[in-house]
């Protein structure tokens, strides 16, 4: 889920830094870092050098067309997963509620 969150960013702010991906996402700088190497070998994100500054040099990441489309793959996965583990949730809630249910007829039927 990271990658997505990751990629999400990038594409809402490519002029975000590494730093105030960090920031933002909760995570440290190296796996941020690491993160960004990893997703540009992949080729779904690109890395573009800005020079703002004389001696300091600031990076633009773009998403590329191939980053695109991880990111709706990703956001297909988690959401089919999310819908399991929602159903799943659903049938233990109502589970819970048959059995408060059959415990309240049962203590009723003590009264």
């Amino acid at each position: 889920m990271f990658e997505y969150k990751l990629i999400k960013e990038i594409e809402r702010n490519p002029s975000h830094t590494q730093r105030s991906l960090a920031r933002k996402l909760d995570v440290s700088l190296g796996k941020v870092n690491y993160m960004l190497a990893g997703l540009v070998e992949k080729g779904l994100i690109r890395a573009r050098k800005l020079k703002n500054q004389p001696g300091n040099v600031r990076w633009q990441y773009i998403l590329t067309p191939e980053g695109m489309h991880e990111k709706v793959r990703i956001t297909r996965r988690y959401l089919r997963q999310r819908i399991v583990e929602f159903n799943a949730l659903q049938r233990e809630i109502e589970s819970l509620e048959r059995e408060i249910m059959q415990q309240k007829q049962h203590d009723d039927g003590k009264s």
